[in-house]
Order: C-alpha cells, then structure tokens, then sequence
C-alpha cells in the first residue's frame, strides 16, 4: 500500500493529501479484501449472501444430492415434469425434467432447508413440505403424487362409427315386456348411422335371439292351423317343414334386406320413432316408413333395400316351398305380404311398443 500514500504529495497539498488518504485508503484496503470478480458485492448485499452459500449460478455448489420420483394418485410415473428445487429465502433455484420413468435427480447441492416445486400439464401444481440436505447426503425427496387440476377441462371426441355403437348397444336392451327383442327401432332421432360391419352384426344378433326363435315357432304352427304350405302336409313332420321354411323366410330376408343391400345402398334398416306431432303426422310416418327410408347421409330415400330384400327373400323360397306354393305370382304376393306386415309392425313400434319396452332410456323420445 506504500505506492499509494507516495503519489500524493506530489500532486495536493499536505492537508488534502491527508483528507484523501482518510477516504479513499479504506476503499483501497477492501478491494484488495474482496474477490476480484469485477463486480465484487459487498458483505451485506444479496450476492454476497449467495456466494457465502455457495448456490451462485456456476460456481461448485456442493457434494449432497436430492432425488425422487413423479407420481400421479394412482402412482404412475409422470414423465416431463418439471420440478424446480428452491430453498427458503430465494437463494437460488434448480430445475430438472422427469424422465420417462418420473425421476429426477439434484446433484452437487450445498448444506441448507430445500423444498420442491412440481408441475405438469393438466395437473394441479405440487409443493412439497420443507427437508433438510447435509452436506455430501444422497436424500430421498417427500412423495409426489399429483392431482388432476380442479380448472381444467377435458375434451373428449368420439367418431361417428363410435357414436352409432353406443346407440346400436341401447337398442339392444329393447325388449317388449323384457322379453321380445325390438333391435331394429331407433328412439334417437337423430342416430348416427351404422357403417357396414355394424349392419351385419345387428342382423347376426337379431336372429340369433331367443326370441326370433320363438316367433318363428308361432308363425309355424299359424301356418300348420291354417293349412298353409298345404305341399308340407300334417302332423310333427308337417310342422318340422314348415318351422324350417319360416326360419328360412326369417334369416334370408333379414341377411339380404337390412344387411346386404342396406350396406350396398348405403341405407338404414332401421325404423326411426317420431313420437311427435299428432295422430295423423305420426300414423302416416310409420305406413310410409315401408316405402320410404333414411340413407347413411341422412337424406330419405326410396326404401329399396326392404322392398328387394323381400322379393329376393320370396325368391330365394321357391327353392325349398312345396311346389304348388312356387311360381312368380306366389313371389310377388309374399312380397305384398310382407310388406303389409311391416307397415303394420311399424304402426305398433310408432303407437304401442316404447311404453312397453322398461329399457328405452328417457333421452330417447324420436323426433324433436
């Protein structure tokens, strides 16, 4: 410190050489004191307090370690997620991302209190109770379970194709009484149409049910009390031929007019409830519902597939009915018959079946 107290009496009079020496000397003495940085903090300032704690962004921080792992409630490992290491006070924060496994570890850290910050997106954000890190310490971090954010909103879109299962899958708990499958009527006004897989199932489940057995036993023994078929003759065997013809009738026309051709023409097989407007609006509905039909674009259309279905399904018969209940006549008479049917099977499920049916869900009620 010599060279300084010499320069100046060279250039200031003794008294404001000793003025300047009072003042300036001490200032001179704590530079040559502190580290040369070139911004050296002085020992009550904020930096200061950092480099004494050894947490100043850079410099050697420590020999303990924190780690743990990222969980949600359910204990899955959440991976991403940001988790910043703070201690009391704001002397500085570390952060680390989950792994893929939600770990996440803190090396190189000072003696001192931390605590844990956790965030992840749709997640409320974790804060963890206060722990204690000794110097050269591998410590286990408090468990981390993150909680679904109470704010946020969840979207979920489902596909078209999925919409129409959901629907199809209600249908399929529609039973008159509890017992006699209606599958093929949509309560829904608005249902989305079935893609082509989910025509051939329907049908499938349809014929496959208890109950369609049971009916074609019924129109069987009409027909055996009525003497149709009258080439089938009498008696068990009379009523075998004629349960087999019925059951015949029944799948071809079922397969071909609310499978096959629906799926080809891209229509609807099935009937949808107006329940609204009044007797007349309705009634006519459900008669023109034999003739007129939905396509899988919404649109109505003339109903093709029920119509050839039946002519086909009559066709298709010539090969197993008794000859004398054979010929192109007989064809076309089924198929007016049929047709007949469904228009009145149609005015039941518009006026009668739904109030009978415990299953329809109370959303369901036709047209709006």
């Amino acid at each position: 410190m010599a060279h300084a107290y010499a320069v100046v009496p060279m250039v200031c009079s003794k008294h404001y050489a000793t003025a300047f020496l009072i003042l300036v000397c001490p200032c001179l003495a704590l530079g040559q004191a502190l580290p040369q940085h070139g911004n050296a903090a002085l020992p009550d300032s904020p930096g200061f307090l950092r480099q004494a704690q050894g947490f100043e962004t850079g410099e050697a921080q420590g020999t303990a370690q924190v780690q743990g792992t990222v969980q949600d409630t359910q204990g899955n490992p959440i991976p991403g997620a940001t988790v910043v290491l703070t201690a009391p006070g704001k002397l500085g924060d570390h952060t680390a991302i989950a792994g893929s496994d939600g770990s996440f570890v803190f090396t190189g850290l000072p003696q001192g209190d931390f605590f844990l910050i956790v965030t992840a997106a749709g997640l409320a954000p974790y804060t963890s109770p206060e722990f204690a890190v000794r110097a050269g310490a591998t410590v286990q971090a408090p468990k981390i379970a993150l909680k679904l954010a109470t704010s946020s909103s969840v979207n979920v879109y489902a596909s078209s194709e999925q919409i129409a299962q959901a629907q199809i899958q209600e249908q399929q708990q529609q039973r008159v009484f509890g017992v006699f499958q209606n599958f093929y009527t949509s309560y829904i006004w608005k249902a989305a149409p079935m893609s082509t897989g989910q025509k051939y199932k329907l049908a499938l489940r349809t014929q496959s049910d208890p109950t369609t057995f049971l009916v074609v036993a019924g129109v069987a023994g009409a027909e055996q009390y009525n003497g149709t078929y009258p080439g089938y003759g009498s008696g068990i065997e009379g009523y075998g031929k004629r349960y087999g013809a019925a059951l015949a009738d029944a799948t071809t026309g079922r397969f071909i007019g609310s499978a096959i051709l629906p799926s080809l023409l891209h229509q609807d097989p099935r009937y949808f409830y107006q329940g609204a407007g009044g007797i007349r609006s309705r009634a006519w509905h459900a008669v023109a519902s034999a003739f007129i039909c939905r396509g899988d674009n919404g649109r109505l259309e003339p109903n093709y597939s029920h119509l050839l279905g039946n002519l086909a399904a009559g066709g298709i018969a010539n090969a197993y009915h008794p000859a004398s209940s054979r010929g192109v006549g007989l064809t076309f008479e089924t198929l007016g018959v049929t047709t007949a049917g469904n228009m009145v099977g149609n005015l039941f499920r518009e006026f009668l079946l739904r109030d009978l049916e415990p299953s329809v869900p109370r959303f369901a009620h036709g047209k709006p």
